[in-house]
């Protein structure tokens, strides 16, 4: 097919309802960019003998090395289809786990996706995920079950295996989505009976509870993959080919006889063909027919490979006559038999028509987009859709529209920033000269040429006589070509420095989709960004306010210029003047460096600064990690850095005391006794003034002795930390939602839907945390750590306090004694405690801290007061305070107020008295602001508590995915132990010699393990590691022998080091803490005097 024009494609981008935008999602290696490469060769952008070698939508070079894809990338095809043009923007996106936030950005913009399996390896853990996400985000998924060759070719099936395996393939794969639909289903059911609750008055006892209400009465026929509805087609893209049953329904129409309608609802099912009857009859498997899918299209396909593959020519001729192909003499002759057979079959069954006519007729236009996804766009974080002000939810209706008039508002979506050479850019990209420029340029290197030759010629006669003056003239006319090159080579080299300081540019393109309006170069608009909240914002906008006009500051908005506007074109960029609704399309902003470009350039990373001036990445996987490191030093810093060895997660917890010790025998007395001494120890290390009781109740003083706390730690049942996990968005909501409620504004209205789920949150909670030590414990609930929203609570358990974090749902009211002024400094040192944990400061997990006793003294009463009355007093009262008591004026609490309100109280205090008063206040206010104190107080008490209880680390968990064969099985779990790993499930996949391997690794221990166990295997084993949960290291970082049988079987130094203290170990030195362990110095090798013969 030829080139297709940038006009023609501007042209096409007018007209919504010929676009189609859509991505390609896979499992790895599935072979997404193969079929990219047949799509884009069908335009002549790409030769069809290169489609699966160059892969051209994977640009970089990391890229083409790994043969992974690693981030998204666009380009738009023409398409026509009968009379109708369209046009298809395509977004092929990463299949490895570490890129999944590509897919993300790739999914936002997209109105259908490309579902693409592996004929032999079925549905993989990504493919799952990836079917998620294209449900998630509303967006109309199809299918192509791809490397259809590998059944014939490596596993030599029959076509009646292999129709079978298809068959099997295609259940797993709607098995998938029917479990995303009846979780809908039940969802929604769920809140409707929770709305009819609150109305009826329907005792709990005459319910009866059906899970399948309302499965029966929702049509879920369109959802599935079906060859007869159209939505799959069966492809090899390597070797060019693909087919939907409608092709060969319209070709076996004519030549059996039945109708089009007929055969494609009978080509795939349990249907054959009656020759004698020339009937389609049902039940295949009954009767020992063959299928009509086999009969029909799988025997002519095998048959073809046979032939080819064998050499059979006579066989081949055949074929290619009957099918009405011309075949080059150069594919005949080919030595491989591969480019033969892509030579046939992609004239045969080209995979680019079967699949964009699929997407055509299946994936809807721009037009059609649904209002359940326009809410979900709208809407960031836990707000919901009602949430939002009345403006806001007007705009909706111009997402639905999707016009392109001049009236229409400009809404345009960024999914993410991509960065691009300056070289890239179309400006800056050497343009061909035309014809005129050309003899332009031509005349003017002639003129100088023959003044300058006139000018050597006047010389020279003044000097010589003319007779010889011919021959110079002769040589001097053969050099014209030579004085243009240069003459250009001049001009050349003056803007070469410019040209060479703008080459070194990283230009940072949006990633964009215009949802309405028609966005031009030169345009102003605003920039919302992803925490921009409109009900705070657009009460300090008026109504007709504009882009150009000056504004006020809102928090997350600002104002830009589209500088220019580019059609994306895989590795290539057009300019573009201006792009209408329902078109994808890039912009340029302006240039940021370094670190904050490679932040910018990648959703997924996240970049930290230490206290010790060390830049932290961090990314979602080994080999994202390298590519960001790889990108920063080659594209965004250019320059070299000194990279440390990667940082892994740990948390902080606490276990119940242990029931057997380290050689699996019941601790006994003796044990005890052990344990005893082991804890007057550490009660020894204590610091003076900290009382421990033996059940772990810690009781400390302020400095000033003017508050005492006493704090228990326990720890919390593993599904209550699971459900903090699963809510930290909800339990973020229900924070700001109380900080709103304590400080009197109304910015954040509550939504009825928030407190439906706030009220079933706590009703979980009170259904897992359950008996005597958690009775009334969900209401005591004080706050959440570590960040107000982390898998840690905090409990008050003493009397006169009645705060708590459901304050939304009006179940407390404000505190207004004697704790007021200081209730926020017990949660600012929990939240510190849970911040970083004593063992390695690392985040704690699964901790509750209960608060048994806080007493405040009178001095501190008469503080917390002083703190409450400070409002109250005129400036010339508290003016004359400071005057009479100058060297108490040192803290925030004011002690010169407190001195004051003394002398109202009793007025008959003699000076001695006061001045003896005073001198305490002021040993007191020594050690800071009395707020300062019981922060750094709970912090410690906090920590005290957590040592009081058997401490243990928790690792982050990978899940590992391993498909090997049968031979390398045994090196795969030599590996996996080597490494901590833990095998879960082992199962043969069905048809194959494959073995599917299921287990848990580390994190910790991941590094390397990918290629580890490539080249272990000889390639014949590839992992994928997804991020699955934490898990408790069984092993006590602390631990030593202290019964006899242990010291009989560790020794008496315990020398071999515990799998937790390595790793505890590994962080506090990292961290520059205290590490203990013995060092040799000095050391000197043991030898032999004699030499060894």
């Amino acid at each position: 097919m030829a080139l297709t024009s940038v006009g023609r494609m501007v042209g096409l981008q007018k007209k919504a309802s010929g676009i189609r935008n859509i991505c390609i999602l896979a499992h790895v290696d599935h072979g997404k960019t193969t079929l990219a490469d047949c799509l884009i060769s069908s335009n002549g952008i790409i030769s069809s003998r290169l489609a699966g070698k160059l892969r051209y939508l994977d640009s970089r070079e990391d890229e083409q090395v790994r043969g992974i894809t690693m981030k998204s990338s666009a380009i738009s095809l023409h398409f026509v289809k009968g009379d109708q043009e369209y046009l298809i923007n395509l977004i092929d996106s990463p299949g490895h786990v570490d890129f999944s936030s590509e897919v993300s950005t790739a999914v936002r913009l997209c109105d259908g996706c490309i579902i693409v399996v592996d004929a032999v390896e079925g549905v993989c853990p990504q493919t799952q995920a990836v079917l998620r996400q294209a449900w998630l985000e509303n967006i109309r998924p199809v299918l192509v079950i791809n490397k259809i060759d590998r059944l014939i070719v490596e596993l030599k099936l029959t076509p009646q295996e292999a129709y079978l395996h298809l068959k099997n393939i295609l259940e797993q794969i709607n098995a998938v989505t029917g479990t995303l639909f009846t979780s809908k289903v039940l969802e929604e059911r769920a809140e409707k009976e929770t709305e009819n609750e609150s109305v009826s008055d329907m005792s709990p006892g005459d319910q009866v509870y059906d899970w399948s209400t309302g499965l029966e009465d929702t049509d879920d026929s369109h959802l599935y993959f079906s060859p007869e509805h159209g939505n799959v087609v069966f492809a090899s893209a390597i070797d060019g080919w693909g087919f939907g049953i409608e092709h060969f329904a319209k070709l076996y129409s004519q030549k059996i006889g039945i109708k089009p309608a007929v055969l494609l609802k009978t080509l795939w099912g349990d249907y054959y063909l009656n020759t004698k009857a020339k009937k389609i009859m049902k039940g295949d498997q009954s009767k020992g027919k063959k299928p009509l899918f086999v009969q029909l299209v799988l025997d002519n396909i095998w048959s073809l490979y046979e032939a080819v593959m064998k050499r059979d020519k006579e066989k081949i001729e055949k074929i290619v006559t009957s099918l009405g192909l011309r075949i080059g003499a150069r594919e005949s002759r080919h030595a491989d038999p591969k480019v033969h057979l892509n030579a046939i079959c992609s004239q045969w069954l080209p995979i680019s028509d079967a699949v964009l006519s699929m997407v055509c007729n299946k994936i809807p236009s721009p037009l059609d987009i649904t209002a359940e996804r326009v809410e979900k766009l709208m809407c960031v974080g836990a707000r919901t859709f009602d949430s939002l002000p009345p403006e806001t939810q007007e705009l909706k209706s111009a997402f639905m529209k999707c016009s392109s008039e001049g009236t229409a508002p400009v809404i345009v979506f960024v999914s993410k920033m991509f960065p691009v050479d300056a070289k890239a850019l179309p400006q800056n990209k050497p343009r061909p000269l035309t014809q005129e420029e050309i003899a332009h340029r031509r005349e003017l290197a002639k003129r100088r040429h023959a003044e300058k030759l006139a000018a050597s010629q006047g010389k020279e006669l003044s000097e010589k006589p003319p007779s010889e003056n011919s021959p110079e003239v002769t040589g001097n006319a053969g050099d014209t070509k030579g004085e243009e090159q240069q003459l250009t080579g001049q001009g050349d080299s003056m803007t070469s420095k410019a040209v060479k300081q703008e080459a070194d540019k990283e230009y940072f393109i949006a990633f964009a989709r215009v949802f309405s309006g028609v966005v031009k170069r030169g345009q102003k608009i605003f920039v919302l960004g992803p925490k921009y909240d409109p009900a705070e914002s657009l009460h300090k906008l008026s109504s007709q306010c504009s882009a150009t006009d000056d504004l006020p500051a809102v928090p997350h908005m600002t104002c830009c210029t589209l500088e220019n506007l580019y059609l994306l074109m895989g590795r290539e960029l057009e300019d573009l003047e201006e792009v209408p609704a329902g078109n994808v399309l890039g912009d340029m902003p302006q240039l940021v460096r370094g670190m904050k470009l490679l932040n910018q350039a990648d959703p997924c990373v996240q970049v930290l600064i230490q206290e010790t001036g060390e830049h932290v990445l961090v990314t979602a996987g080994e080999v994202h990690l390298q590519r960001c490191l790889d990108d920063l030093k080659e594209r965004f810093a250019k320059v070299q850095i000194s990279v440390s060895a990667p940082i892994i997660p740990f948390r902080e917890t606490i276990t119940r005391p242990p029931k057997v010790d380290m050689v699996n025998e019941e601790i006994g007395k003796q044990q005890k006794v052990a344990v005893i001494h082991q804890t007057k120890e550490d009660q020894n290390k204590i610091p003076e003034g900290i009382q421990v009781d033996s059940d772990g109740l810690v009781t400390i003083n302020t400095p000033n002795k003017q508050a005492t706390l006493s704090v228990r730690a326990m720890p919390l049942p593993e599904e209550v930390t699971r459900l903090l996990e699963e809510n930290s968005d909800l339990i973020r909501t229900m924070e700001q939602l109380n900080t709103s409620l304590n400080e009197d504004k109304k910015t954040h209205e509550i939504n009825q839907k928030t407190l439906d789920r706030i009220k079933e949150f706590k009703q979980k909670l009170e259904k897992s945390l359950q008996g005597r030590k958690w009775r009334n414990a969900v209401d005591q609930i004080w706050s959440f750590g570590p960040r107000k929203c982390g898998p840690n609570i905090l409990l008050h358990n003493f009397g006169g306090y009645k705060r708590s974090v459901w304050q939304c749902l009006g179940s407390s009211v404000k505190e207004v004694g004697k704790y007021r002024d200081f209730d926020n400094s017990i949660i600012s040192g929990f939240q510190l405690a849970t911040l970083s944990g004593p063992m390695c400061e690392e985040p704690l997990m699964g901790v509750c801290f209960t608060v048994e006793k806080w007493e405040i003294s009178k001095a501190g009463d008469t503080l917390s007061n002083s703190r409450q009355d400070s409002g109250e007093l005129d400036a010339t009262e508290h003016q004359q305070n400071e005057d009479d008591t100058p060297a108490s004026s040192c803290t925030d609490e004011g002690p010169g107020a407190n001195e004051h309100q003394d002398r109202n109280q009793s007025g008959t205090n003699s000076p001695e008295k006061m001045s003896k008063h005073k001198g305490e206040l002021l040993l007191a206010d020594c050690y800071g602001p009395f707020s300062g104190q019981l922060i750094a107080t709970m912090k410690e008490a906090c920590r005290y508590a957590l040592q009081a209880k058997p401490q243990r680390l928790m690792a982050a968990m990978y899940t590992c995915e391993i498909m090997a064969t049968a031979e390398v099985l045994g090196r795969v779990y030599a590996v996996l132990s080597k490494r901590e790993g833990r095998v879960l499930q082992e199962e043969m996949k069905e048809g194959t010699d494959v073995f599917i391997i299921k287990a848990v690794l580390p994190v910790a221990e991941s590094f390397g393990f990918a290629d580890e166990i490539r080249k272990r295997t000889s390639g014949l084993a590839s992992p994928q590691l997804v991020f699955s949960h934490w898990e408790i290291i069984s092993s006590d970082p602390f631990w030593v022998p202290t019964t006899e049988e242990e010291y009989l079987h560790f020794g008496e130094k315990a020398d071999s080091e515990n799998q937790a203290r390595k790793y505890m170990n590994a962080v506090r030195k990292r961290k520059g803490l205290y590490v203990e362990e013995k060092i040799v110095e000095h050391a000197e090798k043991q030898r032999t005097l004699s030499r060894n013969k």
